[in-house]
Order: structure tokens, then sequence, then C-alpha cells
């Protein structure tokens, strides 16, 4: 992988000398004379715009409808990585944007597990074989490839604000001439993202149901507001379910009740429609938000977090 990052910022560095003036953030005046920030994956993407404002051009590596959990940088990418003032990434969930960091990254680099309390993937985690078999658990093993923690900590408002605040310290390193409005808009940010919390809160303090079947785990870190998830697949939506573990979700759904399966907007809902028409369950969407799509393109991180709490109190009678 390494290999492949230098190589490919070769290319990019040629592909650049060729075509003078073009930049993997553009070529606007803007950019010369701005922050270039490269982020990994939407959610960083979010919190960086929100906080640097019109300060910095963001760059996101993992283009919209892209999964990234699969994400392999292009020529492109690895060369906005290379260019970039600051690389806001997480370490160990994108194993390409990792091997480009450490290759070819010429900026500050910023990995928010050093801003953020990521949870233990043991807590709360379920153990996806559901079953004896030595096998179904080998491949549940395999699927957390994100080592000892759960990397979607994005579920959590409180945990972005907090990474609003570390980044508007790190960009007010780089630009300190405009450390003020860093910090007044990770303020701004912040109090967006406690109002969401309270909803949270306030909507899921009473309900039916606690059990909720997504497609995959993701979504750990809503259980503070009381929730307990059920994941078809394991950390990575890409794993396959056992057997086993498909009949353990049959009981769940006729056991507590649960009304409804959630499927996501990246990944195939097959898996997710079949078990809710054997179960006699609905289906809908609960967005992990770890990108935007097409159908999603007006949206943004609140706006989708409003929708799955929505989704959320509807489903579980709260």
């Amino acid at each position: 992988m390494k290999i492949y990052a230098v190589a490919a910022l070769g290319v990019a560095f040629s592909l650049s000398a060729t075509l003078s003036g073009c930049s993997a953030f553009g070529d606007s005046a803007s950019s010369a004379d701005g922050v270039e920030v490269a982020t990994a994956f939407y959610p960083l993407q979010y919190v960086a715009e929100r906080v640097a404002g019109d300060h910095a051009e963001v760059e996101n590596l993992t283009a919209p409808g892209g999964e990234p959990h699969d994400l392999e940088l292009t020529v492109q990418e690895t060369a906005a990585v290379a260019e970039a003032d600051l690389v806001v990434y997480l370490h160990g969930f994108q194993p390409s944007v990792d091997d480009a960091v450490d290759t070819v990254a010429t900026g500050e680099a910023f990995d928010v597990s050093e801003a953020v309390e990521l949870r233990p993937a043991s807590e709360g985690d379920h153990d996806h074989a559901h079953g004896d078999d030595e096998h179904a658990e080998e491949e549940a093993e395999e699927e957390h490839d994100h080592g000892d923690t759960d990397p979607h900590f994005w579920q959590d408002p409180l945990l972005m604000a907090d990474l609003g605040d570390e980044l508007a310290e790190r960009l007010a390193e780089i630009d300190p001439d405009h450390a003020d409005d860093f910090e007044a808009n990770a303020a701004d940010l912040r109090s967006d993202l406690e109002t969401l919390d309270a909803a949270y809160a306030d909507g899921l303090a009473d309900c039916e149901r606690h059990t909720v079947v997504v497609a995959h785990d993701a979504f750990g870190y809503l259980g503070r507001y009381g929730l307990e998830f059920e994941p078809i697949a394991g950390l990575s939506p890409d794993a396959e379910p056992t057997p086993a573990g498909l009949a353990h979700l049959h009981e769940v759904i006729e056991d507590e009740g649960v009304t409804t399966v959630f499927y996501e907007s990246l990944v195939s809902p097959a898996i997710a429609e079949q078990l809710a028409d054997d179960t006699g369950a609905e289906v809908d969407v609960l967005d992990p938000v770890e990108g935007l799509t097409d159908q999603t393109a007006d949206e943004d991180y609140l706006s989708l977090m409003e929708k799955n709490l929505s989704a959320l109190e509807e489903a579980n009678g709260c």
C-alpha cells in the first residue's frame, strides 16, 4: 500500500507539472491564499467546513456515494493528502489514508482519535456469529478490522462537538490570524450539536421498545440514549451474516416485538429486506451518516441525524 501511495504521488506531481496551475484542491485564488484541508470522510468534512468557514478549502477524500470503509485513494486524492496543510483522518478506519499520511503528507496530520474518546468495540458489541460454530466465530473476528475500538463516533453529537473544539485549535496553529473565527465557529457548531443531543435524549426517553435491528454495527454510540442494537453485519458493512446470526435476529424480532429492520443508503438492502419479509417487519432507512449520496446531496449531518431520530422514534414507539 505504501508503494502505491508513493507511486501515486509521483504520478500526481507529474500531472501537476504538465498541467500548470492545476491542483487537487482546484485552481482558485482562494486555494492559493487560504488553508487547504483534506478530510478522510464525510463527518470529518462536515466539522472541518463548519469550523474553518471561509478561511479554508476542504477536500473530502471519500467521494459522495462511496463507502468509506472500502476507500482506495486515487492519484488525485493522494495528491490532495500531499498538498494539504492539514489532513483530518481516523487512524485504522481507512488503511489507504493511513498509508498516504505516513508516506506523502507534508502538512499537519490530525488523527481525530486524539480528540474524541472512542468506544471499545466489545462494549455493547455482539458476537455476530451468534453460535458456537468455530468457523463462524473466526469470520466474526475477521469483521472487526478496526482494532479494539468502534470508529463510528460521529453518531454521538457531543463527540462531534469535541472534535470541532480541537479542530479549531489545530487550524489556529496553522492560521493564527483567524483563530478567533475558528473558535467562534466551533462554539456555534457545539451549540447545534448540543441541541441535537438534547433532542435525542428527549425523543428516546420513553419508548415501548429499545431493541433496534440495523444493517451493520455503526450505531453503538447511540446506546447512551437507552437503545440496544442488533446488527446484521459487524463493524464493516461488507461482512456477511452467518446463518446462526440470522436465526438469532429472527428470535430477537419475534421476542422483542421489533417492528422495523433498518438498512443503509450506501450498501445493498437485500439482506435487510429478506429478514423483514421473513419476520413480517417493515423496512426503513437508518443512515450511518458515513457519506452523502445522490439522494441525500441536499442534506447535511444535522438533517440526517434528525431524520434518523424520527425513524427511531416511530419504530420504537417513542
